[in-house]
This record gives C-alpha cells, sequence and structure tokens, in this order.
C-alpha cells in the first residue's frame, strides 16, 4: 500500500474525510493500476452516502482486478445499506468464493438472507460468522434466530444463552429464550426470562404480551 493510502485510511479513521479525500486522489494519481486505491476512495463515499459513486470505484477496482475481494465487500454493504438485498447478496457471495475469510462477511451474507426473509440459506453463514469470531454478540443471536425459525429449539437456546452470558443486557435474546422455553411447556423458565426482558427493557411489548397471554393460560 502506498504511502498516500495509508495517510487517506488514517485521515478517515479519524473522521477527516475531506483530508482522507486528497490522499486517495493522489494515491490514484501516483497508481491508477492499483485496484485498492479505487476500493479506498469508494469505502470513503459509501462512509459520506455517496452510494453511487461508491459502486462506481468498486467496479473499477474490479475492472483492475477481478479477485479483489474488499470492492466486492464494500459494494455489498454499499447495496445493504440501499436495502438492495439481493444485489448485496451476490456481492458478498463473491466476496467469499474470492477467498475472503472473515467473520463480517459472512455475517453481511447470512444477513442479506435475513432481510429476504430467508433464513435457511442464511443459517451457514451466520454459523460461520460465530465460528470466526465467538465474541460477535449479534452474528450469534442472529444465528439463533434462524435456528428458531428452523425449529431447532435447544440449539436456538443454546445460543441465546451464550448471547446473554455475552451481554446480560440483550432484551432480545431474553425474550427469545422465553418463547423458547414456552415452546418447550416449561413455563417457569419462560416467565423468568421474560421478566428478565421486561427488567433491561420495560417497555419491549412482545415480551409484555406474551407474559400476559401466558398469564392467561
Amino acid at each position: 500500500m502506498s504511502d498516500k493510502s495509508t495517510l487517506g485510511i488514517e485521515a478517515m479513521q479519524k473522521g477527516d474525510f475531506e483530508k482522507a479525500a486528497g490522499y486517495f486522489s493522489e494515491a490514484i494519481e501516483e497508481n491508477p493500476k492499483d485496484a485498492v486505491c479505487y476500493v479506498n476512495f469508494g469505502n470513503l463515499l459509501a462512509a459520506v452516502g455517496e452510494f453511487e459513486k461508491a459502486i462506481t470505484f468498486f467496479e473499477k477496482s474490479l475492472e483492475l482486478d477481478a479477485n479483489t475481494t474488499t470492492a466486492y465487500y464494500g459494494a455489498g454493504n454499499v447495496y445493504y445499506n440501499s436495502e438492495q438485498f439481493q444485489s448485496a447478496q451476490k456481492m458478498f457471495l463473491k466476496a467469499v468464493q474470492k477467498g475472503m475469510d472473515h467473520s463480517d462477511v459472512f455475517f453481511m451474507l447470512g444477513m442479506s438472507y435475513v432481510q429476504m426473509e430467508q433464513p435457511l440459506p442464511a443459517l451457514p453463514y451466520l454459523q460461520r460468522a460465530v465460528e470466526l469470531n465467538e465474541e460477535d454478540t449479534e452474528a450469534r443471536f442472529q444465528y439463533g434466530l434462524c435456528l428458531a425459525q428452523q425449529e431447532s429449539l435447544n440449539e436456538a437456546i443454546r445460543q441465546f444463552q451464550i448471547v446473554v452470558e455475552q451481554d446480560p443486557n440483550h432484551a432480545d435474546a431474553y425474550y427469545n429464550l422465553g418463547v423458547g422455553y414456552a415452546f418447550k411447556e416449561d413455563a417457569k423458565k419462560a416467565m423468568d426470562m421474560l421478566d428478565q426482558a421486561l427488567s433491561i427493557q420495560p417497555d419491549h411489548d412482545m415480551a409484555a404480551n406474551l407474559k400476559q397471554l401466558m398469564q392467561t393460560l
């Protein structure tokens, strides 16, 4: 990576987007055939909400080198943030096929399927995200939700239990544990979990509604 690219990334991390743009422009002028320079500029444009321009830079990067995994990943994020989930899924999948093996890309690929209401194909990617980063509570929570939707109840409960161990204030995980135990007809455990969810988030309507329903049974 050129010095200008490094300086641009440092400026971007500090939130100085104008300075970063200057460095990235110089990097492209000095190395017009370096695909990564275009990815950096694309990431900058995406960060400031210039989504269409960002895609142009990612496409330019891929013209120069079709194996630039970060360009597929960057484009995937832009499409995801634009709620173009099918396009996002294609880009994240391409990044994986080209060799990107990072928890973030598997999480985003899984979430693209989740947004398209396809929990079954999401499962292996969310599972892989958790394997690569066991501390990623959100990936584990989403993995648990997909397991629950596939009626893998015991495994879903196990994942939600790990979530609340990692993040004791995760109200939605407690709520889903409540749902899980209710399905297993363990009313006491279900109520305990719903109470936990409501103690963390008193306006958790779904937890309150389920608790009320269980009290009337």
